[in-house]
């Protein structure tokens, strides 16, 4: 099983990036996958055509809340983590033909959330050991995946656009993984779709990463998008997609 983690600054492309990994993932055929949307934005479900509340399914924060907050969090008989992990299995994972998923939501109050978290993370590291791929939809920062998620990944892609503010971002992110305790194999980075073809190299040179490549701009993933399809629906030919499956290639995927 292998954890992959895809991070970035709003707006580069993140959700539409581990859509498509999902997508060249499955066709070929290395299925079951589980998606994971950690995003506050909440973007990853309606990009691989999954309706949570359709399919009467909650996210994972409001099931920690309605659990440990609404009815009462105790320590006392069953313990925490075999409480929260039997509702994710009932009420918080869609179940596809050919992926699962979970979205973490955003439904928070204020408090100490070391229970819930401890009792979420334990729950994940044994909902994770039946899937070949762990895909993570994660917000910018490393240090709610560490607290709430997984402290070990595979694979970090930290997806870039033309800023100064998003070269700042990947020093900042793994020297976040590396205080808050997250062990990784690679760290990546990845050009999203506005990034320059010609700041790869330097960005590599600059970063010390390797630059894996670029997303490619596509008008068609933008109409899918806009109309609410599901990128794993897009046409073989798509040069956004053709762009991701070369750099999942370079980085060792099939």
């Amino acid at each position: 099983m292998k954890i992959l983690v895809v991070i970035g600054r709003g707006g580069t492309g993140k959700s539409s990036f581990v859509a498509l990994i999902a997508k060249y993932l499955i066709e070929a055929g290395q299925a079951p996958l589980l998606l994971v949307d950690a995003d506050p934005d909440q973007n990853l479900a309606e990009m691989v055509g999954v309706d949570l509340k359709e399919a009467g399914k909650q996210t994972i924060s409001e099931l920690l809340v309605s659990t440990f907050i609404e009815q009462g969090g105790t320590t006392i008989g069953i313990p925490p983590s075999e409480r929260i992990e039997s509702k994710i299995w009932t009420s918080g994972l869609f179940e596809g033909d050919r992926f699962d998923f979970l979205a973490v939501g955003t439904k928070w109050v204020e408090g100490c959330y070391c229970m819930p978290n401890a009792a979420l993370k334990a729950a994940l590291e044994s909902l994770t050991k039946n899937y070949k791929y762990v895909l993570i939809d994660s917000p910018a920062g490393l240090e709610h995946l560490n607290r709430r998620i997984t402290s070990k990944v595979n694979d970090i892609f930290d997806i870039l656009d033309h800023s100064k503010k998003s070269f700042d971002h990947v020093k900042r992110a793994y020297r976040i993984a590396q205080e808050v305790g997250i062990t990784f194999d690679n760290f990546y980075i990845v050009g999203g779709y506005r990034f320059p073809q010609d700041l790869g190299r330097k960005a590599e040179a600059a970063l010390k990463f390797k630059y894996l490549g670029k997303i490619a701009y596509d008008e068609q993933l933008d109409e899918y998008v806009l109309a609410g399809k599901s990128l794993l629906t897009l046409p073989s030919a798509s040069v956004a997609y053709a762009s991701v499956k070369e750099i999942m290639k370079i980085a060792g995927y099939l």
